[in-house]
Protein backbone atom coordinates (compact mmCIF):
# COMPACT_ATOMS: atom_id res chain seq x y z
CA UNK A 1 0.00 0.00 0.00
CA UNK A 2 1.02 3.77 -0.57
CA UNK A 3 2.41 5.24 2.32
CA UNK A 4 0.16 8.19 1.77
CA UNK A 5 -2.93 5.89 2.06
CA UNK A 6 -1.07 4.13 4.78
CA UNK A 7 -0.99 7.93 6.48
CA UNK A 8 -4.48 9.06 5.27
CA UNK A 9 -6.35 5.62 6.20
CA UNK A 10 -5.79 6.51 10.37
CA UNK A 11 -7.18 9.84 9.59
CA UNK A 12 -10.03 9.37 8.19
CA UNK A 13 -11.25 7.05 10.41
CA UNK A 14 -10.29 9.54 13.50
CA UNK A 15 -12.16 12.41 10.98
CA UNK A 16 -15.05 9.59 11.05
CA UNK A 17 -14.95 8.61 14.63
CA UNK A 18 -15.06 12.85 15.34
CA UNK A 19 -17.67 13.33 13.16
CA UNK A 20 -19.87 10.39 14.39
CA UNK A 21 -19.48 12.23 18.15
CA UNK A 22 -19.72 15.34 17.18
CA UNK A 23 -23.49 14.63 15.84
CA UNK A 24 -25.12 13.58 18.78
CA UNK A 25 -27.54 13.80 19.52
CA UNK A 26 -29.29 12.66 16.04
CA UNK A 27 -33.00 11.33 17.92
CA UNK A 28 -34.52 12.05 21.44
CA UNK A 29 -32.95 11.67 24.31
CA UNK A 30 -34.50 9.19 27.12
CA UNK A 31 -34.22 10.76 30.67
CA UNK A 32 -35.47 8.18 32.97
CA UNK A 33 -36.75 9.31 36.25
CA UNK A 34 -37.42 6.06 39.00
CA UNK A 35 -40.74 7.82 40.52
CA UNK A 36 -44.10 8.82 39.78
CA UNK A 37 -44.89 12.18 37.94
CA UNK A 38 -45.08 15.03 40.33
CA UNK A 39 -42.06 14.48 42.43
CA UNK A 40 -39.17 16.79 43.61
CA UNK A 41 -36.99 14.18 41.05
CA UNK A 42 -39.32 14.81 37.98
CA UNK A 43 -39.75 18.26 38.96
CA UNK A 44 -35.91 18.45 38.38
CA UNK A 45 -36.21 15.76 35.25
CA UNK A 46 -38.34 18.56 33.22
CA UNK A 47 -36.97 21.96 34.44
CA UNK A 48 -33.46 20.49 32.42
CA UNK A 49 -35.59 18.85 29.55
CA UNK A 50 -36.57 22.38 28.59
CA UNK A 51 -32.83 23.58 28.57
CA UNK A 52 -31.57 20.46 26.90
CA UNK A 53 -33.94 20.64 23.79
CA UNK A 54 -32.84 24.28 23.39
CA UNK A 55 -29.16 24.05 23.64
CA UNK A 56 -29.14 20.28 21.45
CA UNK A 57 -31.84 21.02 19.22
CA UNK A 58 -33.59 17.54 19.98
CA UNK A 59 -36.41 16.21 22.51
CA UNK A 60 -35.29 15.21 25.79
CA UNK A 61 -37.99 12.92 27.12
CA UNK A 62 -38.39 12.32 30.53
CA UNK A 63 -39.97 9.17 30.98
CA UNK A 64 -40.89 7.89 34.64
CA UNK A 65 -40.07 4.31 35.49
CA UNK A 66 -40.99 3.82 39.39
CA UNK A 67 -40.31 0.27 41.40
CA UNK A 68 -38.30 -1.28 43.77
CA UNK A 69 -36.60 1.74 45.34
CA UNK A 70 -35.47 3.42 42.13
CA UNK A 71 -33.85 -0.30 41.17
CA UNK A 72 -36.66 -0.95 38.37
CA UNK A 73 -35.18 2.39 36.52
CA UNK A 74 -31.72 2.29 37.45
CA UNK A 75 -31.83 -1.11 36.39
CA UNK A 76 -32.83 -0.40 32.91
CA UNK A 77 -30.63 2.58 32.49
CA UNK A 78 -27.22 0.03 33.23
CA UNK A 79 -28.70 -2.18 30.87
CA UNK A 80 -29.40 0.12 28.09
CA UNK A 81 -27.02 0.95 25.20
CA UNK A 82 -23.77 2.91 25.68
CA UNK A 83 -24.92 5.79 22.99
CA UNK A 84 -25.73 8.76 25.30
CA UNK A 85 -29.67 8.25 24.39
CA UNK A 86 -30.68 6.82 27.53
CA UNK A 87 -29.81 8.76 30.57
CA UNK A 88 -31.00 8.59 34.30
CA UNK A 89 -31.86 11.73 36.83
CA UNK A 90 -32.02 10.43 39.91
CA UNK A 91 -31.39 10.90 43.53
CA UNK A 92 -28.70 9.62 46.43
CA UNK A 93 -30.85 6.52 47.04
CA UNK A 94 -31.55 4.61 43.58
CA UNK A 95 -27.91 5.59 42.86
CA UNK A 96 -25.97 4.92 45.56
CA UNK A 97 -27.96 2.91 48.26
CA UNK A 98 -31.02 0.72 46.84
CA UNK A 99 -28.60 -1.99 46.05
CA UNK A 100 -27.58 -2.00 49.68
CA UNK A 101 -30.94 -1.90 51.63
CA UNK A 102 -32.57 -4.29 48.76
CA UNK A 103 -29.58 -6.49 49.21
CA UNK A 104 -28.82 -6.91 45.74
CA UNK A 105 -26.22 -6.58 43.76
CA UNK A 106 -27.36 -6.19 40.11
CA UNK A 107 -25.72 -3.24 39.75
CA UNK A 108 -23.29 -1.06 42.11
CA UNK A 109 -22.89 2.74 40.81
CA UNK A 110 -18.87 2.58 40.66
CA UNK A 111 -18.82 0.17 38.03
CA UNK A 112 -22.14 0.84 36.46
CA UNK A 113 -22.48 4.61 36.32
CA UNK A 114 -20.88 7.24 34.11
CA UNK A 115 -21.23 10.52 36.62
CA UNK A 116 -22.17 13.29 34.10
CA UNK A 117 -22.85 16.42 36.34
CA UNK A 118 -24.72 17.68 39.84
CA UNK A 119 -28.07 19.53 39.36
CA UNK A 120 -30.04 20.22 42.49
CA UNK A 121 -29.49 20.38 46.70
CA UNK A 122 -32.44 19.72 49.04
CA UNK A 123 -31.89 20.07 52.83
CA UNK A 124 -34.12 18.22 55.31
CA UNK A 125 -35.89 19.86 58.25
CA UNK A 126 -36.55 19.05 61.22
CA UNK A 127 -40.27 20.08 61.59
CA UNK A 128 -43.01 19.39 64.46
CA UNK A 129 -46.81 19.63 64.65
CA UNK A 130 -47.25 22.88 67.13
CA UNK A 131 -49.39 21.48 69.05
CA UNK A 132 -47.30 19.14 70.53
CA UNK A 133 -45.60 22.48 72.01
CA UNK A 134 -41.80 22.40 70.95
CA UNK A 135 -40.38 25.12 70.23
CA UNK A 136 -36.62 24.21 69.38
CA UNK A 137 -34.97 21.20 68.42
CA UNK A 138 -33.12 20.89 71.85
CA UNK A 139 -36.38 20.82 73.64
CA UNK A 140 -37.37 17.41 71.75
CA UNK A 141 -34.36 15.93 71.79
CA UNK A 142 -34.16 16.34 75.61
CA UNK A 143 -37.98 14.75 75.33
CA UNK A 144 -36.49 12.11 73.50
CA UNK A 145 -33.22 11.33 75.32
CA UNK A 146 -35.49 11.47 78.74
CA UNK A 147 -37.99 9.03 77.68
CA UNK A 148 -36.67 6.69 74.85
CA UNK A 149 -38.94 5.52 72.42
CA UNK A 150 -42.05 7.43 73.32
CA UNK A 151 -42.01 10.11 70.35
CA UNK A 152 -42.85 8.80 66.86
CA UNK A 153 -41.34 10.12 63.64
CA UNK A 154 -42.69 9.74 60.55
CA UNK A 155 -40.68 8.71 57.59
CA UNK A 156 -41.15 8.37 53.77
CA UNK A 157 -39.49 4.85 53.52
CA UNK A 158 -36.98 2.29 54.68
CA UNK A 159 -33.60 3.94 53.42
CA UNK A 160 -34.67 7.00 52.60
CA UNK A 161 -32.62 10.07 53.33
CA UNK A 162 -34.78 11.21 56.09
CA UNK A 163 -34.43 7.60 57.18
CA UNK A 164 -30.78 7.76 57.33
CA UNK A 165 -30.70 11.25 59.08
CA UNK A 166 -33.18 10.20 61.47
CA UNK A 167 -31.14 6.74 62.17
CA UNK A 168 -27.65 9.27 62.56
CA UNK A 169 -29.40 11.60 65.56
CA UNK A 170 -30.42 8.36 67.23
CA UNK A 171 -26.94 7.37 67.58
CA UNK A 172 -25.65 11.13 68.19
CA UNK A 173 -27.55 11.62 70.65
CA UNK A 174 -27.60 8.13 72.43
CA UNK A 175 -31.30 7.53 72.78
CA UNK A 176 -34.16 5.76 70.02
CA UNK A 177 -37.67 7.30 69.10
CA UNK A 178 -40.11 5.09 67.36
CA UNK A 179 -39.72 5.32 63.36
CA UNK A 180 -43.24 5.06 61.86
CA UNK A 181 -42.52 3.93 57.92
CA UNK A 182 -44.66 5.45 55.47
CA UNK A 183 -45.10 4.53 51.43
CA UNK A 184 -44.07 8.29 50.71
CA UNK A 185 -44.06 11.84 51.78
CA UNK A 186 -47.74 12.94 51.28
CA UNK A 187 -49.00 10.05 53.68
CA UNK A 188 -46.15 10.83 56.14
CA UNK A 189 -46.92 14.78 55.96
CA UNK A 190 -50.77 13.99 56.25
CA UNK A 191 -50.36 11.99 59.65
CA UNK A 192 -47.76 14.79 60.93
CA UNK A 193 -50.27 17.58 59.84
CA UNK A 194 -53.47 15.18 61.87
CA UNK A 195 -50.49 15.28 65.11
CA UNK A 196 -50.72 11.43 64.66
CA UNK A 197 -46.71 11.62 64.85
CA UNK A 198 -44.51 14.32 66.82
CA UNK A 199 -42.25 14.82 64.39
CA UNK A 200 -40.12 13.93 61.50
CA UNK A 201 -37.42 15.22 59.01
CA UNK A 202 -38.52 15.81 55.67
CA UNK A 203 -37.03 17.42 52.43
CA UNK A 204 -37.34 21.19 52.50
CA UNK A 205 -39.38 21.24 49.03
CA UNK A 206 -42.24 18.98 50.78
CA UNK A 207 -42.10 21.38 53.91
CA UNK A 208 -41.89 24.51 52.92
CA UNK A 209 -45.90 25.18 52.62
CA UNK A 210 -46.54 24.11 55.77
CA UNK A 211 -43.85 25.74 57.46
CA UNK A 212 -44.94 29.38 55.48
CA UNK A 213 -48.66 28.43 56.55
CA UNK A 214 -48.03 28.04 59.67
CA UNK A 215 -49.36 24.63 60.02
CA UNK A 216 -45.86 22.97 61.15
CA UNK A 217 -43.19 24.45 62.93
CA UNK A 218 -39.28 24.25 61.63
CA UNK A 219 -36.80 23.57 64.38
CA UNK A 220 -33.11 23.11 62.37
CA UNK A 221 -32.28 22.32 58.86
CA UNK A 222 -29.61 20.00 57.64
CA UNK A 223 -28.23 22.22 55.61
CA UNK A 224 -24.67 23.67 55.81
CA UNK A 225 -26.03 27.20 56.58
CA UNK A 226 -29.15 28.59 57.47
CA UNK A 227 -31.80 28.87 54.58
CA UNK A 228 -32.31 32.32 53.65
CA UNK A 229 -36.25 31.74 53.92
CA UNK A 230 -35.62 30.10 57.30
CA UNK A 231 -33.32 32.23 58.82
CA UNK A 232 -34.50 31.94 62.45
CA UNK A 233 -33.90 28.26 61.97
CA UNK A 234 -30.40 26.93 63.55
CA UNK A 235 -28.64 23.92 60.83
CA UNK A 236 -27.94 21.14 62.97
CA UNK A 237 -24.24 21.96 62.85
CA UNK A 238 -24.90 24.93 64.84
CA UNK A 239 -26.25 23.02 67.49
CA UNK A 240 -23.88 21.21 67.85
CA UNK A 241 -24.19 18.16 65.25
CA UNK A 242 -21.61 18.23 61.97
CA UNK A 243 -22.13 14.97 61.58
CA UNK A 244 -25.91 15.24 60.25
CA UNK A 245 -25.19 17.47 57.56
CA UNK A 246 -27.54 16.23 54.37
CA UNK A 247 -28.75 17.27 51.43
CA UNK A 248 -31.10 14.78 48.98
CA UNK A 249 -28.79 15.37 45.53
CA UNK A 250 -30.30 14.92 42.16
CA UNK A 251 -27.79 14.24 39.64
CA UNK A 252 -27.77 13.15 35.39
CA UNK A 253 -26.03 9.66 35.11
CA UNK A 254 -25.63 7.56 32.08
CA UNK A 255 -24.68 3.63 31.43
CA UNK A 256 -20.95 3.02 32.23
CA UNK A 257 -19.38 2.81 28.78
CA UNK A 258 -20.85 6.06 27.24
CA UNK A 259 -18.61 8.42 24.94
CA UNK A 260 -16.24 10.55 26.83
CA UNK A 261 -17.19 13.89 24.47
CA UNK A 262 -21.26 13.53 25.13
CA UNK A 263 -20.13 13.28 28.67
CA UNK A 264 -18.49 16.35 28.50
CA UNK A 265 -20.93 18.23 26.45
CA UNK A 266 -24.17 17.52 28.42
CA UNK A 267 -21.96 18.66 31.40
CA UNK A 268 -21.32 21.68 29.58
CA UNK A 269 -24.59 22.05 28.85
CA UNK A 270 -25.95 21.41 32.23
CA UNK A 271 -23.46 24.09 33.64
CA UNK A 272 -24.89 26.24 31.43
CA UNK A 273 -28.40 25.63 32.37
CA UNK A 274 -28.00 25.93 36.18
CA UNK A 275 -26.70 29.13 35.70
CA UNK A 276 -29.64 31.11 34.03
CA UNK A 277 -31.57 32.64 36.02
CA UNK A 278 -34.81 31.89 35.07
CA UNK A 279 -34.08 28.08 36.11
CA UNK A 280 -32.33 29.30 39.17
CA UNK A 281 -35.59 30.66 40.44
CA UNK A 282 -37.25 27.96 39.40
CA UNK A 283 -35.41 25.75 41.83
CA UNK A 284 -34.84 28.65 44.50
CA UNK A 285 -39.18 29.01 44.42
CA UNK A 286 -39.64 24.89 44.72
CA UNK A 287 -37.15 24.96 47.82
CA UNK A 288 -34.03 23.93 45.88
CA UNK A 289 -31.00 25.01 45.13
CA UNK A 290 -29.00 24.29 41.97
CA UNK A 291 -24.83 23.56 42.06
CA UNK A 292 -23.00 22.19 38.82
CA UNK A 293 -20.06 20.25 39.36
CA UNK A 294 -17.11 19.66 37.46
CA UNK A 295 -17.28 15.84 36.73
CA UNK A 296 -14.46 14.86 38.62
CA UNK A 297 -15.86 16.71 41.52
CA UNK A 298 -18.79 14.70 41.18
CA UNK A 299 -17.52 11.53 41.41
CA UNK A 300 -15.51 12.17 44.72
CA UNK A 301 -18.76 13.51 45.99
CA UNK A 302 -20.75 10.78 45.03
CA UNK A 303 -17.95 8.66 46.62
CA UNK A 304 -18.11 10.42 49.75
CA UNK A 305 -21.70 10.07 50.22
CA UNK A 306 -21.44 6.17 49.62
CA UNK A 307 -18.74 5.70 52.02
CA UNK A 308 -20.53 8.11 54.63
CA UNK A 309 -23.93 6.46 54.71
CA UNK A 310 -23.38 3.15 53.83
CA UNK A 311 -21.90 2.78 57.08
CA UNK A 312 -24.78 3.70 58.58
CA UNK A 313 -26.74 1.48 56.80
CA UNK A 314 -24.98 -1.90 57.87
CA UNK A 315 -24.54 -0.44 61.00
CA UNK A 316 -27.92 0.37 61.68
CA UNK A 317 -29.31 -2.82 59.65
CA UNK A 318 -30.96 -0.94 57.38
CA UNK A 319 -32.29 -3.67 54.91
CA UNK A 320 -35.53 -4.31 52.55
Amino acid sequence: MPIFKRLALPLLFSLMASGAQAAWPEKPVHLVVPYPPGGNVDMTARIISESLEKEFGQPFVVVNRPGAGGMVAASHVVQADKDGYTLFVAPNGPVLFSPLLFQNDSYFWKDDFAPIGSISFVPLVLQTNPEFGFETAEQLFEQAKKNPGDLAMASPGVGTQNHLVSEMMQRLLNTEWLTVQYGGNAPATTDLLGGRVEFNFDQYTVAKQYVESGRLTALAVTSPERLPSLPNVPTLTELGYPEALAETFTGLFGPAGIPEGVVEDLNAALKKTLNDPSVIEKFETAGASVRAMEVSDFEAFLNEEYDRWSVLIEEADIHL
